[in-house]
């Protein structure tokens, strides 16, 4: 029962990151592993952004679906502005 939970966890990180891909802009050139810790980042710093906005954010949905790709979309950013002109 854990490793279903585990992959469907995996699965959607991936989504959520693939999304946060498309719309930032530059060249990430992230693997499907960094694609999935970004995307899984991304859900959970939605998680506590939406919180500190007091708006209620649903396990499903596109508002918990928007507000976690805002997260990936911000990791994204900050790894790209660590990284400088290096390739992430």
């Amino acid at each position: 029962m854990v490793a279903e939970g585990i992959i469907g966890t995996l699965i959607i990180g991936l989504i959520i990151g693939a999304l946060a891909r498309l719309v930032t802009p530059g060249t990430a050139g992230l693997g499907c592993l960094p694609t999935v810790a970004v995307g899984v980042g991304g859900a959970f710093l939605g998680q506590l952004i939406a919180g500190a906005l007091g708006v209620g954010y649903g396990e499903q949905g596109l508002l918990g679906l928007l507000f976690s790709v805002l997260g990936a979309v911000l990791i994204l950013l900050l790894l790209q502005a660590i990284a400088g002109r290096r390739r992430i």
